[in-house]
Formats: C-alpha cells, sequence, structure tokens
C-alpha cells in the first residue's frame, strides 16, 4: 500500500470475530472509499506539487468519521489490535503501518455482499449518503454516473473523470484477482501494491501532515454547539430576512416565534429555569447557564476572579532578571557549612533559654494601659456613636464666636445704650445672654458666672427635648425650574436695529404712531414736536412749542387726523388732516372734512367756582384758542390746566383724552371731551400721588395709577372696582392688554408686576430684571408680546401669551435683550412703542435718537 496514506485505527477494536471466508472474486474499493483513505487533491496537475490546504470543519469532520469505520471495520476483520495509536500523530511505527496494510488488504478481498453485512449498520447511522453509495455498488450500479448525485468533499468534474479512469483499472484488476484466488496474503499485497501503482498514474499527490483540530487551531468548538453557522457576524444584517442563517448542510435556519410580552411575562413568573437562561442571537433562542457559568457570574458580581484558586498576589518570577550580570554566575558547589547546625546560633538559642528559665524575659507579658488622647473638635469615630438604628445624636452646642472672645472688636461691645437695653429686657427676649466685655489679657479674664446655669439648661435640652428624624426631601432641582419654550420658536419679535430717526437736539420722552402705522409724532426736551415717516426716517414736519414736550397721543380713530401734545400747563390739540400742514397724513377728503368739523366750533362756558369766603376761583381746566404762533403751526386748541401736565391718553372711540397732572389736587384726573371743547373733574379727591391714567380698551372703566397703587372705576356707575396691590415703592408707567384682563406697570425700584384680573388683586408675577429704574411698559396690540424700558439702556422682550382658556394662566417667557440707547445724566430708555400691525419696537432715549427694532 505505497499509495495510500498510513492511517493508525482512533479507537481501541472489539472482540476479534471470525474470519470471513476469503472471496472468489475481490474488487477493487470504489473510487469514493479510495477518496478516504487518501488525500484529495483539490488542485490541477500545476498545483499538484503545492503543500495540501487544510480541509473545512465540516469536511474534516466527515472525513474523520469515514478513517473511523474503516479502522474499525479493519479491526473487525483482522481480530483486533492491542496497541491504540495518537490519532494526532502525523507518522506511526512499522508494524503499526504493517498491521494497517494487512487490514486494508483483508478489506479488499471482500465481496460487496460481505462488506455491505459487516459494514453497512455502521454507515448508515453514521454517514447516510456512504451507505447510498455502497449500496449502489452492491447492485453494480455505480458505473461513473450520477453527476448530480451528493459529494461531500466538493469533487469537481475532473475528480470524477479521474475515477472514472480508477474503475477501469479495478476492473482489470478484479480479473486478475479471479485467476489468483487461492494466493496467500503476499500476493493481495502485491495486487495492493499493483494497485497504489495505477493510483499514482493519475495527478501527483504529494502526502502531508495530518491537520487535528485543537485548542490551537482556527476553528472554535463552541461554533459545533450553534445550529446557526453564520459565523461571527451582526445578527442584524438578517433584520429584513425571513431566516437568521444557514446550516451545515446550508439550509436556511428560519426565524423562530417571537413571544410578546405577555409571554416573556409568564415565562419569568412560571418558568424555574427563566432566571438562568440568556438569549442567544446567533440561533434566535434561550440557552440555560451552566452551573460553572452560573458560579463565574456569582464571582463577578463579588468582584472576584472567575478562575478557581487564582492569587493576584502571587510572587514574581523574573524569567528574565533586571540586574545586569558582568560576569559569570558560579556554580561551585555548596560548602559544607550550609548544611551543618551553627555553633553560634546554638550559642544564642541557649542565652535566650536561660533567661526564659531564670524569669529574664517573660513571654506575652501584659503590655501596660497607656492614656488615649483623641482630639475633641474631630470628627465623631464609630466607637463613639451608638450602633442602634434609631439612635439620634444630640445636637452640639453652638461654638463661640467673636462676640464671646476676651478681647472682641469694638463693633461688638455694647454703647450704654445698648447695655441699658439688654438689662431692661426679659431674658428670653435677650438675643445672647452675657454682655460682651474686653480685657488686656487673657489672665484677666474672671471666671465665668453663668457657667452653672447654662450647664444646667443644657441638661435640660437634653433629656427633656424630644428629638425627631425629618425624612430629606430629596427634590430634583431642574423640577423647581419653569420649563419654557425655545425663544426661536416663539418667532417673530425684534431682534436688530433697522432705522434710526435723528433730528432732536434733547431727550426724546414721548412718541405716538398713527393708527396706520405709517407716521409718528415725536416730541423732546428741545421743545420741538417732528412728524416722520417710518417706513423712510424723513422728518415731514416740525412745530415749535417753546416748552419741553412731555407726552404725545395720537387720536385712535382713524376717521379723524388729531393728535393732543402735552408741553408744560398745556395740551396742544393738532389737526393733522391738512395737506399743507401735514403733508397729506390724511390721505381722503373725508377724514379732512371729518376732523374739521370736530375741531371747529366754540368751547363751552366753564361755571367758576366760588371759595368759602365768597371769592371767586379761577378754574382749574380751560379750552383757549391757540396763539398766532401755534395757530400758524396748525394747533387747534389749547387746554390750560393750570398745573404742569404730565400724560395725556386717548379713549379708543377717539373723541375722550384723559390728562393727568399730578400737583394739582383733586384736579389731577380730569377727562375731556373733544367734540364739545368741555371737561369735567371725576373725583372729589385723589387718594395719593397721580403718576398716570387710562381708559380701559373694551369697557368704561378708568384706570388711574398712584405712586403704590392701581384703583379701577366704573364711570357708568361712579364706583370703585378693583384696588390692585403692587408692593412696589414708586410706580412709573402702565399698560393694558388688548383684551383687558391684564394689566403691567413699571417701577422706580427696578420691578415690573403682571396682574391677572380674574385672579385678584395681587399681581400674578413680579419681574426684576433690569439693573435701573423701569421708564416705560407696553403690550402689544395684536401678537403676544411686551416690552420695558430702562434707564440702564436696555430693552427687555418678552413673550407673554394669555390665553382664552380661563384655567390656563398667562405664559411669560424672556425672548431678547435689545441694548438700545447710551444713559446719558442716568438716563437710559424714556420709552417705546409697539408697531400697530407689524412686530416691530420703537424706543427712545435721553441721546435724543429715536430707533425702530425688528
Amino acid at each position: 500500500m505505497a499509495g495510500r496514506s498510513k492511517r493508525t485505527p482512533t479507537r481501541r477494536a472489539p472482540a476479534a470475530a471470525p474470519a470471513p471466508p476469503k472471496a472468489r472474486a475481490v474488487p477493487a474499493p470504489s473510487a469514493q472509499s479510495r477518496k478516504r483513505r487518501t488525500r484529495d487533491p483539490d488542485s490541477d496537475d500545476s498545483d499538484a506539487t503545492a503543500a495540501p490546504q487544510a480541509p473545512s470543519s465540516a469536511t474534516s469532520a466527515a472525513d474523520d468519521d469515514s478513517e473511523d469505520d474503516d479502522d474499525f471495520m479493519a479491526a473487525e476483520i483482522d481480530g483486533g489490535s492491542d496497541s491504540d495509536s495518537d490519532p494526532g500523530s502525523d507518522a506511526g511505527d512499522d508494524d503499526e503501518d504493517e498491521e494497517g496494510d494487512e487490514r486494508y488488504a483483508a478489506i479488499d478481498a471482500l465481496t460487496p455482499e460481505q462488506f455491505m453485512r459487516i459494514a453497512g449498520p455502521i454507515l448508515k447511522e453514521r454517514l447516510p449518503y456512504l451507505a447510498k453509495q455502497l449500496a449502489e455498488l452492491s447492485d453494480g450500479e455505480l458505473d461513473g454516473e450520477g453527476d448530480d448525485e451528493y459529494r461531500p468533499d466538493g469533487d469537481s468534474d475532473e475528480d470524477d473523470a479521474a475515477m472514472d479512469g480508477d474503475d477501469e483499472d479495478d476492473d482489470k484488476e478484479g480479473e486478475d484477482d479471479e485467476e489468483d484466488e487461492d494466493e496467500d496474503e503476499e500476493d493481495a499485497g502485491s495486487d495492493s501494491d499493483e494497485d497504489d501503482e495505477r493510483v499514482e498514474a493519475g495527478p501527483k499527490i504529494i502526502p502531508g501532515p495530518e491537520i487535528i483540530p485543537d485548542t490551537d487551531s482556527d476553528d472554535s468548538d463552541a461554533d459545533l454547539d450553534h445550529v446557526n453557522t453564520v459565523g461571527n457576524v451582526p445578527m442584524e444584517w438578517y433584520n429584513d430576512y425571513p431566516h437568521i442563517g444557514y446550516d451545515l448542510d446550508g439550509k436556511k435556519v428560519m426565524k423562530p416565534a417571537v413571544g410578546d410580552e405577555l409571554d416573556k411575562f409568564l415565562s419569568k413568573m412560571d418558568d424555574p429555569k427563566y432566571w438562568t437562561s440568556v438569549h442567544d442571537k446567533q440561533d434566535q433562542k434561550d440557552v440555560e447557564l451552566t452551573e460553572d457559568e452560573l458560579a463565574i457570574i456569582q464571582k463577578l458580581q463579588k468582584a472576584e476572579y472567575a478562575a478557581d484558586g487564582f492569587d493576584p498576589y502571587q510572587p514574581t518570577v523574573e524569567w528574565f532578571t533586571s540586574k545586569t550580570e558582568i560576569h559569570p554566575l558560579s556554580a561551585a558547589p555548596e560548602p559544607k557549612r550550609r548544611f551543618v547546625p551553627s555553633k553560634w546560633e546554638h550559642k544564642k538559642v541557649m542565652k535566650i533559654v536561660r533567661a526564659i528559665r531564670n524569669g529574664w524575659i517573660v513571654p506575652n507579658k501584659p503590655k501596660a494601659e497607656k492614656p488615649k488622647y483623641f482630639d475633641i473638635w474631630g470628627a465623631d469615630t464609630a466607637e463613639s456613636r451608638d450602633d442602634h438604628p434609631m439612635h439620634l445624636p444630640a445636637p452640639k452646642m453652638a461654638l463661640p464666636g467673636h462676640i464671646e472672645s476676651y478681647n472682641p472688636p469694638e463693633e461688638y461691645l455694647f454703647t450704654e445704650e445698648e447695655k441699658q437695653a439688654w438689662l431692661d429686657a426679659d431674658p428670653e427676649d435677650r438675643k445672647i445672654d452675657f454682655i460682651p466685655q474686653k480685657f488686656t489679657s487673657l489672665r484677666a479674664v474672671p471666671a465665668y458666672d453663668q457657667f452653672t446655669q447654662n450647664r444646667f439648661q443644657r441638661c435640660l435640652d437634653l433629656y427633656l427635648c424630644p428629638r425627631v428624624r425629618r425624612n430629606r426631601i430629596e427634590v430634583d432641582p431642574d423640577s423647581l425650574i419653569p420649563r419654557l419654550p425655545d425663544p426661536k420658536d416663539l418667532e417673530p419679535f425684534p431682534t436688530a436695529l433697522s432705522i434710526a430717526f435723528r433730528g432732536h437736539t434733547g431727550a426724546v420722552r414721548s412718541f405716538a404712531l398713527s393708527p396706520t402705522g405709517q407716521f409718528m409724532l415725536s416730541g423732546s426736551d428741545d421743545g420741538a414736536l417732528r412728524l416722520w415717516e417710518v417706513a423712510t426716517a424723513r422728518c415731514l414736519q416740525v412745530w415749535t412749542l417753546g416748552e419741553p414736550v412731555v407726552s404725545v397721543a395720537w387720536n385712535p380713530s382713524k376717521s379723524v387726523a388729531v393728535a393732543a401734545v402735552a408741553f408744560g400747563q398745556d395740551v396742544a390739540i393738532l389737526n393733522l388732516g391738512s395737506t399743507t400742514v401735514a403733508f397729506g397724513v390724511a390721505t381722503d377728503a373725508k377724514t379732512a372734512k371729518t376732523t374739521t368739523t370736530m375741531l371747529a366750533g366754540d368751547a363751552a362756558p366753564v361755571a367758576a367756582a366760588n371759595s368759602a369766603s365768597g371769592q371767586r376761583l379761577a378754574p382749574k381746566c380751560e379750552w383757549r384758542r391757540p396763539t398766532r404762533a401755534l395757530a400758524a403751526q396748525g394747533v387747534a386748541w389749547t387746554v390750560h390746566h393750570g398745573k404742569p401736565v404730565a400724560t395725556v391718553a386717548w379713549h379708543r372711540k377717539g373723541d375722550y383724552f384723559v390728562t393727568t397732572t399730578p400737583n394739582h389736587g383733586a384736579a389731577s384726573v380730569m377727562v375731556h371731551q373733544l367734540a364739545r371743547k368741555q371737561s369735567q373733574q371725576p373725583f372729589k379727591k385723589n387718594k395719593g400721588l397721580v403718576i398716570t391714567a387710562q381708559f380701559h380698551p373694551t369697557k368704561p372703566h378708568l384706570l388711574v395709577a398712584t405712586q403704590r397703587y392701581v384703583r379701577i372705576y366704573d364711570l357708568v356707575a361712579q364706583d370703585i372696582v378693583k384696588k390692585l396691590t403692587s408692593g412696589v415703592k414708586w410706580i412709573s408707567s402702565m399698560d393694558q392688554h388688548p383684551s383687558g384682563d391684564h394689566v403691567i406697570v413699571g417701577a422706580y425700584d427696578r420691578r415690573l408686576c403682571w396682574w391677572d384680573l380674574e385672579l385678584g388683586v395681587k399681581p400674578y408675577k413680579t419681574l426684576r430684571y433690569h439693573q435701573q429704574a423701569l421708564r416705560s411698559v407696553a403690550f402689544h396690540p395684536s401678537y403676544p408680546l411686551f416690552a420695558s424700558s430702562s434707564d440702564d439702556g436696555t430693552i427687555q422682550i418678552f413673550h407673554g401669551m394669555v390665553y382664552a382658556d380661563l384655567m390656563t394662566n398667562p405664559l411669560i417667557v424672556p425672548v431678547k435683550i435689545l441694548r438700545a440707547h447710551a444713559p446719558v445724566n442716568s438716563l437710559g430708555a424714556l420709552n417705546l412703542r409697539w408697531h400697530p400691525t407689524q412686530p416691530w419696537l420703537i424706543s427712545s432715549g435721553a441721546d435724543g435718537v429715536i430707533k425702530l427694532w425688528t
């Protein structure tokens, strides 16, 4: 068997069976069985000289099984062997090779029927496909055809052709064997040699070392436990497919049924193995952990090492020493003194023994107790605490401060008045129970006369006062901060400067926009009143009034073109419907005619008041015709108040307007009617200093803001409706929401108060964000926006959403800070107004500039 690779049996053979009779005709083994006993060349003739490639795990496993079957059958025929060979070795002893050749020769001598009777049950159990081919061999049907048959080794067509050629040679060899049927085993050995020579006639096979998978192999034993053989690939690749991979036969492994959350819960409650199972992503099934694996997991949970008996502190073995050896190490034999007990050590030991016998050395002598020192101010140790779970330590006494020093600072010493007040007060009302004293040195400090009393009070506190354990409430700090929307989601609102209106030389304290937002009137401390076009910042008209303009209000009615301007003690009524004066502010003749008709006529007579002595008093408010200079500039009427006017505001219908004169007593608030040219005093007396007044946007109410309160009056019922408490020191400005249910005020103490009139008389929100006093506040007529200006030169813009649902509180979100005006003489942004239709903001400041923000 020179051409056949040497193989030794992989298991011990069973008891020897009786040798079968020699067959008359001994056919050659089939090509496939010969391939299993020889190494299969997978390459062509050009690659015959190369080293054979290692077979795959599945192929090598099948080959090993076939080799085991051949060896086992050979052992049965030959009678068994007492020696076991190592399956991992590539070469054996010569005797074992000869025994293997004899076994293969005995197999070749069997007839197909005898071979199937002996090897059939084994092959059917382990290799079904090989049993099928052997059955065809017994019937004489295996004649080279059957290209579609199962090829476990992946044979190619060239290998089939080679096997067909070998079959023809086997037929000739069978004829020769029939003639020499009486020859002995040596003749059979010679025939096998001829057979090997015929096998070698094909492609040259270079035998190589047999590859046995072990721990050093690339194959993993863990892969044998998996049905799915896709390897270590992400299982997400198969999410869109009905299968999860392929098995060893190349068939698809379908996805198993997946239970819902209810099935998982039932499995968790009913299955005792649920807690010891893990999910295998590769096979999509639950795998139960072994006892060893559970033990490893428990060790890892306890921060222990997984391996048993592992010592992390074992001594280091320096396989390569860190010390450089210059000279060679000595190999001289050890001297005798290394193995003989030392005489001097014996003398030392005997000396210690005599000392112990004489009592000079006392073993285990008790040590004298040393005093224990500890830090009385240090932290308590575990020894001083009670181990009881409900132990509540007593509160410690307060540590002494600077006031208890023997040499306290001067500010801690009592004056004569403070000392007398301390002596006159009751002991329970005194903040401290002693009088601070100052001494030149610590030696001069006398004994503390209240020491015994203080110790007694401390003892009373310890055993009379109950101790309570208060559970601390864990509050998430983020939950205390209101969740506000992103300002980007609340657009539009002003963010950048668009236009600057320049022309005034003094501080611009007030301005007003037309109902359409096309024009703007502005008044300044320089005594000038200017008319601007908002879109272009072009100045259309300039009026010279001679006194600082403190308030400007444009009539909200679109049917008339009238404005009220407060300067000094007068309020001027401007006719803006004339094209020669206002450059066509009134765009149609109907508006100009309505304006002229309203301003025409004479003023109503004013009844003179008499004093207590019977003298006639001058009227507190009087309608007058303007001077010739003012009439030439388009002033139709002037309303004289007798005191400086602070503010002026129109009613929503445009016929009434209200003015405030803070230092005019009961006449601080005056209501004027433009159509009749008459004025009336709504209050007999005012409670407090009047700051500003406005009409309600939807109801016949009048809002009057004094220094600290805002009062709402019903003009029809002539009664007060509400008195809003602000909590500020001095109100500076006020504005109302277009719905009329919300009011905001600004104060000189840097606060802004928001009232929801449906909630009560106290502010719903009080905001304090400016660095200086607030000068003006304003709601937008149509957008959910409001703003405030301050002397620090900044303008704060807020998103103020008011909901129609009365159960929902308003939403206030700061969205933008505008650095509007530079402070001049401690005055910054003095006034601001919103555009009637656009989300634009116009502001004026002490620098004399009006700015449009978009």
